[in-house]
């Protein structure tokens, strides 16, 4: 039987899709939907009050019944609250959602951008699989339409002083390279973002991406190009993340981590590459930081669920809440 006094819902919006999770107070995932997002803030904010009430209604309770639900979103949003901005890819320019969402539904309502959201739950999967270490440093990078990463520092959410820690897809690691969107040349995000790869590409196909790697595996020699810096990017941005936050653990995640081995490997090797003539480079072990997030992890939905209980939980509710 569901104790329902802790129940709490977590919700990762995302351009294309919604997905959602109830979690009990053990942290335990109990339910989980999935729906297509709307456009716009009007259309947004109904996708979330109909996954809620659809998970609500599962679990026989009533949304007011719910101890918090956080929401993760692309776009800036104002530290302990729930306002976002310029969420593009969701025809968002502003939001306030726990005016829309809170007060609608009399739950309290919490926003993080979805990456740092992610990065939170990616943490809080792997906790009890290393119980007895010390907290971690951990760097969540989501390889999607763009690159962006999110901080865990000491069990903490790292924002930086004006909330733009973890940016990286914006810096240059190639200055021939090809043409990024905001201006610059061989940006991490112009060769690893799936959204360049696929401009790049220019052939009309359902996934992109995947199609470059199996026309790679066939010989095509511009597929080949394409995946050997998607390699590049992502192996650089690997590395600025070592050596700027000495990340203890770095984990893929995002849509092109359903490549899953055969990113990981072009990843690794790119990786061993760039430390065949440095031996400070080697011995950071930077191959041996890197995971791929398990394919269809709740990993963002959860980490907002997080998120909203309290903010930021403190270590030890937050260790407590991944056990079970």
């Amino acid at each position: 039987m569901i104790d329902i006094s802790g129940l709490r819902i977590g919700l990762d919006v995302g351009g294309t899709k919604t997905d959602a999770v109830l979690v009990d107070d053990g942290g335990v995932v109990i339910a989980r939907r999935r729906e297509a997002t709307g456009w716009g803030p009007d259309a947004v904010v109904q996708t979330i009050l109909r996954v809620v009430r659809a998970l609500t209604t599962e679990a026989g309770i009533a949304p007011r019944a719910l101890r918090s639900i956080g929401i993760g979103m692309p776009g800036q949003v104002e530290p302990g609250t729930g306002r976002i901005r310029h969420a593009v890819n969701l025809g968002v320019a502003h939001l306030d959602l726990r005016a829309q969402v809170g007060v609608v539904l009399g739950v309290p309502v919490r926003a993080e951008n979805d990456v740092r959201a992610a990065a939170f739950g990616a943490q809080a999967l792997r906790a009890p699989l290393r119980p007895s270490a010390a907290p971690a440093s951990l760097a969540y990078l989501n390889l999607g339409t763009g690159v962006a990463a999110g901080l865990v520092v000491d069990g903490e959410l790292w924002r930086g002083a004006n909330g733009a820690a973890g940016e990286i897809g914006h810096i240059s690691v190639d200055p021939a390279g090809p043409l990024c969107r905001c201006g610059q040349r061989g940006c991490i995000e112009a060769l690893a973002g799936g959204g360049a790869i696929a401009a790049r590409w220019g052939r009309a196909c359902a996934l992109p991406v995947l199609d470059v790697f199996d026309a790679a595996d066939a010989g095509d020699p511009e597929a080949l190009a394409l995946r050997r810096g998607l390699a590049h990017g992502v192996s650089a941005a690997v590395r600025v993340l070592v050596l700027t936050a000495d990340a203890d653990t770095v984990v893929l995640g995002g849509g092109l981590t359903a490549l899953g081995e055969r990113l990981r490997s072009d990843v690794v090797a790119a990786l061993d590459d760039s430390a065949t003539a440095s031996a400070f480079l080697r011995s950071l072990h930077l191959a041996e930081r890197l995971e791929l997030l398990p394919a269809d992890s709740p990993a963002a939905a959860l980490g907002a669920a997080l998120v909203g209980a309290n903010g930021e939980p403190e270590r030890g509710r937050r260790e407590e809440l991944v056990r079970g």
